[in-house]
């Protein structure tokens, strides 16, 4: 079997009604319980709903939060985070203004918002977290992310806007299936090397690890490992970075995934 499985939230783990099916949970503790580590390996916060998830999975180990940009130890609170640009922030802030965008800015456990209103709350829900929305210079603590919260027709025309040594990682959620999350990072940072990063912390050589993804932001992760999985709802930039492909989230694909690694 497996040493380590990199587990996506949204689409993933979590289904059209925002909730975890009782067998994949099931599935997910046997696989820890015959000594597989469990990696939350995320888009959102170390925050409401994917900190209780993380701890869950694996509550003495590493998880990845933000896209890559934090990797939290889910019983310490030890961070590995990865500071965003501090320069390039003003100019995101002055763009997302000009536009009338939500962009969110993000320490390790704390949020900012450019745009109060609908889609601040709606995103806060998704989380598990209260809406209390603060401005940008209200935010205390290191930034490690920022994140484009659009309508999806907009996605295209911010995806081609300057974002100078910065990564985008654009990606959905079956839950607010109108509007696109565009994580941005600096540089280098995502999923993919986050999951690097834990791999070694547990001596886990890479053909021995599995990701299990649906989105675009998955991809880094699936072309580090050596069994990228693909969910049944996955979009095409997943699904062409598969090996394996597993049923859709609403009908437990993640269940078999992780009964798939425990036979690799």
């Amino acid at each position: 079997m497996l040493g380590l499985i990199g587990v996506d939230v949204d689409g993933t783990l979590v289904g059209t009604r925002n909730v975890v099916r009782d067998d994949v949970w099931a599935a997910l503790a046997a696989a820890r319980a015959q000594g597989v580590r469990i990696a939350l390996c995320s888009g959102r916060p170390a925050l409401g709903h994917a900190l209780e998830y993380a701890k869950r999975l694996d509550p003495d180990g590493w998880h990845i939060f933000q896209n890559g940009a934090s990797v939290v130890h889910a019983e310490s609170g030890e961070s590995l985070s990865e500071a965003f640009p501090p320069d390039a922030l003003p100019a995101l802030v002055n763009r997302a203004r000009a536009h009338g965008r939500l962009l969110e800015l993000y320490t390790d456990s704390a949020i900012a918002v450019t745009l109060p209103g609908d889609l601040a709350r709606r995103h806060a829900d998704l989380l598990g977290i209260a809406y209390q929305p603060q401005g940008p210079e209200a935010l205390r603590g290191t930034v490690v992310r920022t994140q484009w919260v659009v309508p999806r027709e907009d996605e295209a025309a911010v995806m081609a806007e300057p974002h100078e040594g910065l990564d985008l990682h654009p990606a959905g959620s079956p839950v607010m299936r109108d509007v696109m999350f565009i994580s941005v990072t600096r540089a280098g940072v995502s999923k993919g090397s986050a999951i690097r990063r834990i791999a070694a912390r547990y001596g886990v050589v890479m053909n021995r690890v599995m990701m299990v993804g649906d989105g675009e932001n998955d991809v880094s992760a699936m072309r580090e490992v050596g069994h990228p999985v693909a969910m049944g709802n996955a979009d095409a930039p997943a699904r062409a970075a598969a090996r394996h492909t597993v049923g859709h989230v609403d009908d437990g694909g993640l269940r078999d995934a992780v009964e798939l690694a425990l036979t690799l």
